[in-house]
């Protein structure tokens, strides 16, 4: 059987992000924060280096500088490891000046770093996924199978199949078709691949691996495909050996703001159906020499505390509080992401980083060195409403405060 050592992972660093706006006003949607103290990208490349895969690319585009100053800083192999995580960001060349115009065209951009690798098998990764996956397994399956292509797939309810890129799975493994977000409920009866009534389609995950020689023709044969999901693989069933590969474990597309709320909520709870506390298959992340977290005379309840920070008199209840957050004595939080701050201010104006006295915040998110100050009441908006003010955003429903706005004092953001 092959080595893990021949697989190059590429990591789709993807491109505006416009459904997680604004959260990506400042950064690229892998870079976003998740559970107090990691990055979204954080979870690809530790999936990567449990599985013992060592060689690992990001491609980037859109708002990358801090996404590449965290891989930087973390992702650091010693100069005895053979492995390397690298950025390969968008560039103009004599062939093309033109951005990433898709998964696929992000692919065919780096074909030649791709192939200087030496790699024979290309795994492709998005960087906006929650999940904890073992390559490793599916590695093996698609040496087992000889195939040129595997899919990762996952059991789809009937609700969800017009989310998803659905496909007819053969009793032998093979992928026979393959339809990208099916609405119409007669061409969904043709994509039935499991017995279970409740979950009786299989989607992709947006996890493919390549023979690369497979891979290079169908970049250098089809110029005008710039998506896997849309072009590559339905393409590639008439003419190649495409496996389904289950996976059952827990997996979300982080890809909207709702979405992103709820899973980071859902980590609050000890039954949370993902868990970080997997002491053999740990996530990464930047390490910080931070201080433990003071808690002052407060009520917490399914609190999700990162380090260095600080609270006073507060009650607090279902909400994240991310790294250095500075939360004021007499505030009440709940239902909110409050995602903390780069750094420990010092010399601070009128209003300081962090959450002021007496506020209440409720169904929010507030991003990275946020100023609210005294007495500002946050109140969730009815689902599906969304608004754009100076200051601060709706989306679905979820009052959104950018990345170093300043709230003064006394603000009510209420419907």
């Amino acid at each position: 059987m092959p080595s893990y050592n021949e697989v190059l992972a590429v990591i789709l660093g993807g491109g505006r992000g416009a459904r997680l706006y604004p959260l990506t006003q400042m950064r690229s949607k892998p870079a976003v924060p998740i559970a107090g103290k990691y990055r979204l990208i954080d979870i690809p490349i530790s999936n990567c280096i449990n599985s013992e895969i060592f060689r690992i690319a990001i491609l980037t585009q859109f708002n990358s500088v801090s996404l590449h100053r965290h891989i930087t800083r973390t992702y650091n192999f010693d100069s005895f490891h053979q492995g390397w995580v690298q950025i390969w960001a968008a560039e103009q060349t004599m062939e093309s000046a033109d951005w990433y115009q898709g998964t696929a065209d992000a692919v065919r951009k780096q074909m030649l770093e791709i192939q200087a690798t030496g790699a024979k098998y290309v795994l492709i990764l998005a960087g906006d996924h929650l999940y904890r996956m073992d390559y490793k397994a599916m590695a093996e399956y698609h040496w087992e199978n000889k195939a040129d292509i595997t899919v990762a797939v996952q059991p789809v309810a009937k609700d969800e199949a017009g989310r998803f890129g659905v496909l007819k799975r053969e009793s032998d493994g093979t992928i026979s078709d393959f339809f990208e977000k099916p609405k119409d409920p007669e061409i969904q009866k043709q994509f039935v691949s499991r017995d279970d009534p409740k979950r009786p389609f299989l989607g992709s995950m947006g996890i493919y691996m390549f023979n690369t020689k497979v891979l290079v023709d169908f970049i250098n044969n089809f110029p005008d495909y710039d998506d896997f999901g849309g072009d590559i693989i339905p393409q590639a069933i008439k003419t190649h050996k495409v496996f389904g590969f289950d996976f059952e474990g827990y997996w979300q597309d982080i890809g909207t703001i709702r979405s992103f709320y709820e899973t980071n909520l859902m980590l609050t709870a000890s039954s949370s159906p993902f868990d970080f506390y997997d002491a053999k298959l740990p996530i990464y992340t930047d390490t910080r020499y931070l201080p433990a977290s003071i808690v002052e005379d407060s009520k917490l309840k399914d609190v999700l505390i990162a380090e260095g920070s600080r609270v006073l008199k507060s009650d607090i209840e279902h909400s994240i509080i991310g790294i250095r957050s500075q939360i004021a004595a007499g505030c009440v939080i709940k239902d909110s992401i409050v995602m903390g701050s780069d750094y420990f201010e010092r010399n601070f104006g009128e209003v300081p980083i962090g959450i002021g006295p007496k506020c209440h915040i409720e169904g929010a998110i507030l991003d990275k060195n946020v100023r609210v100050g005294e007495n500002v009441t946050i109140r969730p908006f009815p689902r599906n409403t969304d608004q754009d003010h100076e200051k601060w955003y709706v989306r679905d429903g979820i009052v959104i405060i950018p990345k170093d706005v300043e709230i003064p004092s006394g603000t009510v953001i209420a419907p």
